[in-house]
């Protein structure tokens, strides 16, 4: 069997355990197994495959990479950076829109830039290879205004929703893509949450099947609108 590392800091451990199960059917697919370990300072999943499957490991493997900067280091940047007066939610909903608004460029440079290797470190990636990646970013974060309110998350918010025709189907609590499968990416921003996971997804539309929560339901009619389809 060949193996390829993907390495990241101690306190960025849930970044590993995200691609460990990011990777998982993959990985049963091609008759490959992942191992995560933990320990000291660094944490690091520990891919093995066949041969023959290598190459589609290793490319699922920079896609996830890709996802996990994209997403989650994106997201503590903007956290870091934005000056806006909104509270903590609306903020983190605000940066989910941001990242989802540039998510597929930004993830395709990712890919780019990722090397053709057998051992990848996440934290020392982001920080040598992907400085014009950084300033992109600062360069958003800087446009968006001090006095930025819920009033402006909301155009904002209508604005990406109008040029998109993506569609996503929410039930219970799950968000699912159009290809039907769960959608966990929001814990790439440091825990798990429905509005967030919709914002990320990037929809145009979003198809309730079934009940939805109050509170939920409240966030679909002011954000989504016509938009939030519910049956």
């Amino acid at each position: 069997m060949e193996e390829i590392t993907v390495t990241e800091r101690g306190e960025n451990r849930s970044n590993i355990t995200y691609l460990y199960h990011a990777l998982a059917d993959c990985l049963d697919r091609g008759g490959g197994r992942g191992e995560l370990l933990f320990g000291g300072d660094r944490t690091a999943l520990r891919i093995r495959a066949e041969e023959p499957r290598k190459e589609d490991v290793r490319a699922r493997t920079c896609e996830q990479v890709a996802e996990i900067i994209g997403i989650g280091y994106k997201y503590r940047f903007m956290q870091e950076r934005l000056r806006v007066c909104l509270g903590a939610r609306e903020r983190k909903w605000l940066c989910a829109a941001l990242i989802a608004a540039d998510f597929e460029g930004d993830k395709g440079y990712i890919v780019r830039k990722l090397r053709h290797t057998d051992e990848y470190s996440i934290d020392g990636f982001y920080q040598f290879r992907l400085s014009p990646l950084r300033e992109k970013w600062e360069r958003i974060a800087d446009y968006i205004p001090p006095d930025f309110r819920e009033k402006d998350l909301k155009k904002f918010c209508e604005f990406l929703i109008g040029e998109s025709a993506k569609k996503i189907y929410l039930r219970g609590g799950t968000v699912y893509g159009e290809d039907f499968r769960p959608l966990r990416r929001s814990r790439l921003t440091g825990g798990e949450e429905t509005e967030t996971e919709i914002m990320l997804a990037d929809a145009g539309f979003v198809y309730c099947l079934g009940d939805v929560e109050e509170g939920l339901a409240d966030f679909l009619q002011k954000y989504y609108a016509e938009r939030a389809i519910f049956s």
